[in-house]
């Protein structure tokens, strides 16, 4: 199981995921109370064991700004939080040339207000676009549309409350979600994110059969930093976790 932290914004949690044996640690460039800068990350860099992950988080649809970042601070993975925009993913995959990888973030929206003003494409109009009648239908033909567009091979869920993509702890119906994770093409792997911690994260992957899974506030103390405890049971039982 691939274990992400995300939502670091020093360098002790970091470093302590990865000693805990996490596979990737997250740093949010997006607007966010866990939001970090470019130079705030590079000066972290530097101390991450070489096999760790470094994922940064963006919502713009730039691709110079998201590749120049990327380079800047030495990510290994780019996590796309703005909804799928073809153009955006296809100019990234030509300027990394496999160099760095590309996550594609989708959002489950939990609540109305989330499904009527997701990222200036709602849920509802996507639904309507793609011809589906549910979230679940709407997210199955979302994994579908980027598994054909061929540049992100990992796909995350996460979910959406109100305007916030993230972060909230809030988790998505997984019982709904079912067929749309077991409907992923192969070659396609997908995180499970919102609302996981250390109490569920088992049961999220024995519902889900995930690829991976994020967590960021589910293993804090406070906003932007981790409780040690928390966090390495988090990583212990998503590795004990038994997928389906």
């Amino acid at each position: 199981m691939w274990v992400k932290i995300c939502g670091n914004t020093n360098l002790e949690d970091a470093q302590l995921a990865a000693e805990l044996g996490a596979d990737a640690v997250g740093f949010v460039f997006a607007a966010s109370k866990r939001q970090v800068t470019a130079e705030q990350v590079a000066e972290i860099m530097p101390y991450l064991p070489a096999q760790v992950e470094r994922v940064g988080v963006f919502d713009t649809l730039d691709a110079e700004e998201i590749a120049t970042v990327a380079l800047k601070v030495g990510l290994t993975a780019v996590q796309l939080h703005s909804g799928v925009d073809e153009k955006l993913a296809t100019q990234l995959a030509e300027r990394f040339t496999g160099g760095v990888r590309i996550i594609q973030t989708l959002h489950w929206a939990v609540d109305r207000q989330a499904q009527a003003g997701a990222n200036a494409t709602s849920a509802a109009t996507l639904t309507s676009r793609l011809g589906a009648e549910t979230p679940t239908a709407w997210l199955t033909a979302e994994i579908a549309r980027v598994a054909r567009l061929g540049v992100a091979e990992r796909v995350l869920i996460d979910s959406k409350v109100g305007t916030a993509a993230g972060g909230t702890g809030v988790a998505f119906d997984w019982d709904a979600a079912r067929a749309a994770f077991a409907s992923a093409p192969n070659g396609v792997h997908l995180i499970v994110a919102g609302g996981l911690r250390a109490e569920n994260v088992a049961e999220a992957i024995a519902r889900l059969a995930p690829w991976g899974v994020d967590v960021s506030s589910g293993v804090e103390a406070s906003v932007g930093h981790k409780d040690p405890q928390r966090l390495a049971q988090f990583i212990h039982n998503a590795r004990e976790a038994v997928a389906p």
